[in-house]
């Protein structure tokens, strides 16, 4: 089984930098995905929220470590 980890940021500045992030601290042998997530009815890229896909095939990253990642940057992780 692979575990997934979902980040949600603000922005793509924020979503990169987590993702970097992401793979310093945790030393990650692959990079984790961005994806863009607009809001249910907006049209305008303003109100996109961008998602962090972390990979964790050995299920021994810490989420709640993810999740403050993610709060220094006005995020969190989304629960599973």
């Amino acid at each position: 089984m692979n575990l997934r980890h979902v980040l949600v940021l603000p922005d793509r500045d924020a979503a990169e930098e987590v993702a970097q992030e992401v793979v310093d601290r945790f030393g990650l042998s692959e990079d984790p995905r961005l994806v863009r997530d607009a809001l249910a009815g907006e049209d305008d890229a303003e109100d996109a929220q961008w998602l962090v896909v972390v990979e964790d095939p050995r299920e021994g990253l810490d989420p709640t470590a993810l999740d403050a990642l993610a709060s220094e940057y006005e995020g969190w992780l989304e629960a599973p």
